[in-house]
């Protein structure tokens, strides 16, 4: 799906898209092979690996173990949809792997921001009306399936357009997760790219599958905002473009100290 104007419209309807055949075979086989060549993946309790940002160190994180992950920073078929959300300056504000196996169990329904985010202190069943410094928006993640997932396997689950409610997250719902019949799990091939804003109710359905579960997740703000006071380094050994670097930047307001991603002299998608 290709349609810039159908992606921009199934996008702010459902607040996630699936796009399917965004990395080849080839190209799904070679960052599996890298995942499994040292030891990156974690072989403790933990099913996140390779993280940056966040609660985790100032580093590189999995952009370190090879130049294919360095790649997916700015890939051409994501760059135009992050562009609906996020306007024409963002940055790549943390990123980690997922790692499943068989009988992994499911996480819980959230949101980072809106009515149902921890932070909001919206009342259950109270209209919610955000106060004038309050984060609702400006976040997407963009998780790249190294494996196929979907109702059969598990994997990403969400409640299609809770990004634009409201409501608190009722406590039925919430103790239902995937089981919750407003929850969808999307049929994901390998090789797709799944994008959706934080402000989504969203969640981590039982693995199901009795192959393992890995996807890579890159998750961008608006150029001015920032989730925490770490930021994702730049991997030491591998050559970045003058627009991945722009990613990696520190937060700034929009064209004043932050550049358009979009009008870079080695942008792909560079505006006329």
């Amino acid at each position: 799906m290709d349609d810039l104007e159908l992606q921009q419209y199934l996008f702010d309807l459902q607040g996630y898209l699936v796009i399917e055949n965004v990395l080849s075979q080839e190209e799904v086989a070679t960052l599996t092979e890298l995942l499994d060549r040292p030891e990156p993946l974690t072989t403790g309790g933990s099913q996140r690996f390779g993280s940056a940002a966040g609660g985790a160190p100032a580093c590189p994180g999995f952009l370190d173990w090879g130049q294919p992950f360095c790649d997916l920073l700015d890939h051409p078929r994501i760059m135009p949809v992050l562009r609906f959300r996020l306007g024409d300056c963002f940055r790549l504000d943390r990123l980690y792997g997922i790692r499943m196996r068989e009988g992994d169990p499911s996480g819980q329904l959230h949101s980072d921001y809106g009515a149902s985010s921890s932070t909001a202190e919206s009342v259950p069943g109270e209209y919610y009306a955000p106060r004038g410094n309050a984060i609702d928006n400006g976040f997407v993640v963009v998780a790249w399936s190294l494996s196929p997932s979907g109702p059969d396997q598990g994997g990403f689950c969400c409640i299609p357009g809770s990004h634009k409610g409201n409501y608190k997250l009722p406590e039925v719902i919430s103790a239902a997760g995937e089981e919750a019949p407003c929850a969808v799990i999307p049929p994901v091939p390998a090789g797709s790219a799944i994008l959706f804003t934080e402000a989504l109710t969203h969640a981590t359905a039982t693995w199901r599958g009795t192959h393992e579960r890995r996807s890579l997740l890159y998750k961008y703000c608006v150029a001015q905002m920032a989730w925490s006071t770490k930021r994702v380094q730049a991997p030491a050994d591998f050559e970045l473009t003058q627009r991945q670097r722009i990613l990696l930047s520190e937060p700034g307001d929009p064209h004043r100290f932050f550049p358009s991603l979009f009008e870079s002299p080695d942008s792909e998608e560079a505006a006329p």
